[in-house]
């Protein structure tokens, strides 16, 4: 909306006198028609005035071009309010960005704080209506969210350390429309404890299909950022994992998780069968040495390979990868053995996102993720439990390694 000229000056007798009027009569204090939006709305034109003076001064060939106007929110409520123009259109406010609907940080803050708890933006804007009176369109609750993603940009790019003690690689699966259709894509988290002991989630990495040309990118990507190394490298049999992080990552064990590989097991079974089958598996991978796991390995493929020869294949062909948690002590192995450390956090994550049918994009699903994952990084402080006999394992274990690291 458009307005040719502002010549009613603002007089602060009047506004003393329908101030006090206005407290007798319980009027609210901000929004519009509030006791003191009047005086809040004139100090935001009169500095946008003045940004724009200033502005004109150092382009003398510009001039003036009239006033438009806009509604603003913020926590207290909403009003009009009146920006100036120039004729080269190369003004850009600071104090209210042209823009710029919400004033204040607090209600972008409770806005996002809103969505990432998993509230639709139909939620968010019957909330925000019924506490506030304030009234949003889903073009501007996008807007609002999307303040979020250079936030995510830099965190997704940002420096990491040089070496990772262990690295937990896992995928959850989303909707998303794309081109007229709705498509599953793979959220890949990057989850991880470092040399001291601290949980961090590295990245997010969104793709159609698991490949070793995929994972390649990951890898890189992790590179590039600084990782020089990872100790332990923990997956759920991704398909390409293990050539793509030898390719860059050569000296990484890595760990195939068991859990993984006991429900692909029981995929093949009949129900009948699942309490034997589970018993045996167990059998194999509670062992105390490697040898002893690979004779009950040996008496787990004698008994089941008739009748389940695809999942005593399975067995056999990645028990390079299952079995490389025998080299460890029982603290490192409990940490190993199993993908859980991720799927813990897949579940914060799913907590959120299961009210959602689909996602309207890939910024769409990785704006709710991240807004997740800060909640979680508020909430994940401290070291790994026991992380003093930990380290010390992983010292002995990878002694060379280590002491190249700076401070160690």
């Amino acid at each position: 909306m458009e307005k040719e000229s502002n010549n009613q000056e603002f007089s602060y007798e009047d506004f003393e006198r329908e101030a006090i009027a206005g407290l007798y009569q319980k009027k609210s204090f901000m929004g519009e028609g509030g006791i003191f939006t009047p005086l809040l709305k004139h100090f935001l034109e009169k500095a946008l005035s003045a940004e724009l003076e200033a502005h004109l001064h150092q382009e003398e060939a510009n001039k003036r071009n009239g006033l438009t106007s806009k509604m603003v929110k913020s926590s207290s409520g909403e009003f009009e309010l009146v920006t100036p123009r120039d004729r080269n259109s190369t003004f850009v406010p600071e104090i209210v960005a042209k823009r710029q609907i919400v004033l204040g940080d607090d209600l972008c803050d409770k806005i996002l704080s809103m969505y990432g708890k998993g509230m639709s933006y139909n939620d968010i804007k019957k909330f925000l209506s019924e506490i506030y009176g304030l009234s949003f369109s889903a073009a501007q609750m996008s807007e609002i969210t999307d303040l979020i993603i250079p936030e995510l940009e830099q965190w997704q790019s940002r420096p990491l350390e040089e070496m990772y003690s262990i690295v937990w690689f896992d995928a959850i699966h989303y909707k998303l429309r794309e081109n007229g259709s709705v498509k599953t894509k793979a959220l890949y988290n990057v989850f991880s404890v470092n040399m001291n002991g601290q949980r961090e989630l590295l990245g997010i990495y969104l793709s159609e299909s698991e490949s070793a040309k995929f994972w390649l990118s990951v890898m890189e990507d992790l590179q590039l950022r600084g990782v020089k190394d990872m100790l332990i490298a923990c997956t759920d049999n991704l398909k390409g994992f293990s050539d793509a992080i030898s390719t860059v990552f050569p000296q990484t064990i890595v760990q195939s998780c068991i859990v993984h590989q006991i429900r692909n097991t029981l995929k093949y079974a009949t129900r009948k069968d699942y309490q034997s089958l589970v018993v045996d598996m167990r059998a194999i991978y509670t062992c105390a040495k490697i040898d002893q796991a690979e004779v009950k390995l040996e008496e787990f493929t004698q008994k089941w390979k008739s009748r389940y020869p695809v999942a005593v294949k399975s067995w056999q062909e990645n028990w390079y990868k299952l079995s490389s948690f025998f080299d460890f002590g029982k603290e490192i192995r409990r940490l190993m053995y199993t993908t859980n450390p991720i799927e813990n956090v897949h579940r914060q994550m799913r907590k959120v996102t299961k009210t959602k049918g689909s996602f309207s994009s890939d910024m769409a699903l990785k704006k709710l993720i991240y807004l997740v994952i800060r909640e979680i990084n508020q909430s994940q402080k401290g070291k790994v439990q026991n992380w003093g006999l930990i380290y010390g394992q992983l010292f002995i274990k990878f002694e060379e390694r280590i002491s190249k690291l700076p401070d160690k």
